[in-house]
């Protein structure tokens, strides 16, 4: 009785174990996906494919102005243009517009940002200070400041200094803007460790505050030299004796469609070259800050 007693068992656990082998489902391997591998093309073709979606646009366009597709009058053609930019460069007046606008353009750019800049980190030397300006200043931000641009021309008058002021007053508050979020972004445990070593106040700033905002200053580099050519030509606009803004508002009130595209392709240009510009003073300044 006891040799059944214990077969028994034995036997329902076996028929168990074998049900429960036959019931557990097999565990698949698990299949490493990866991205998919993006081929970046080299530079040389890709300056090939811009180059021929630029050539294409402008075949296009002439061919469309030849066959009346589209109305030369008020989208002339790339062969007048051509031409209108040969006689534009050959004359005097064009060196004179161009440096105008590249003047206005940087200064109010280099006072825009470097006011702003040291605006916005003077915020840190007091809270008070700070909650004070700041309706002030965004205020200011949500005006739209180019509306005030005849004003500015009728204070500082038809020269260089009103486009200044213009370029100026668009790029102040975005750097101040800006330099003050690098100051709330401080470390204050850094804040704290620099006072426990015996640290004063400016030498906080200069070693802790400063390097802490440069990198957010330099974020609106880009921006601000848009925002200070914008400017310029808007108060080439209203009034002005030189600038490109003058040539396009000039070439417009006489209908000459080619004289238009030549200033804005020179415009162009000269928005390219000083982007380029600030990019690489932006490569030099990250690596100053990284030193």
């Amino acid at each position: 009785m006891n040799t059944k007693a214990i077969s028994m068992p034995l036997r329902y656990l076996g028929i168990a174990r074998t049900e429960n082998s036959v019931r557990t489902p097999t565990v698949q391997k698990k299949i490493s996906r990866r991205l998919p591998a993006v081929k970046i093309w080299s530079t040389t073709t890709l300056m090939i494919v811009q180059t021929g979606i630029l050539i294409t646009a402008i075949t296009l366009w002439e061919l469309g102005a030849r066959f009346g597709v589209i109305d030369p009058f008020f989208w002339s053609q790339p062969s007048a243009i051509w031409k209108t930019l040969l006689v534009f460069m050959g004359s005097g007046d064009a060196l004179i517009d161009i440096s105008f606008t590249f003047k206005s353009t940087i200064l109010g750019f280099i006072i825009g940002t470097t006011g702003g800049a040291l605006l916005g980190m003077s915020f840190w030397w007091s809270r008070n200070y700070a909650l004070i300006m700041q309706p002030y200043i965004v205020c200011l931000e949500s005006m739209p400041k180019l509306a005030l641009a005849p004003l500015i021309i009728l204070v500082f008058g038809m020269g260089l200094s009103s486009k200044v002021a213009i370029a100026t007053a668009l790029t102040l508050i975005v750097s101040t803007l800006t330099a003050y979020g690098g100051v709330r972004a401080v470390d204050k445990d850094q804040e704290r460790l620099f006072y426990s070593l015996g640290a004063s106040r400016w030498q906080t700033f200069r070693k802790l505050v400063v390097p802490s905002c440069i990198p957010w200053i330099i974020s609106i580099l880009r921006v601000n030299i848009g925002l200070a050519l914008t400017g310029a030509i808007v108060g080439e606009f209203v009034s002005s004796q030189y600038g490109l803004g003058r040539t396009i508002l000039y070439a417009g009130s006489t209908f000459e469609i080619a004289l238009v595209w030549v200033a804005v392709l020179i415009l162009s240009a000269l928005s390219i070259v000083m982007y380029v510009a600030v990019g690489w003073l932006e490569r030099f300044l990250l690596k100053g800050v990284a030193h």
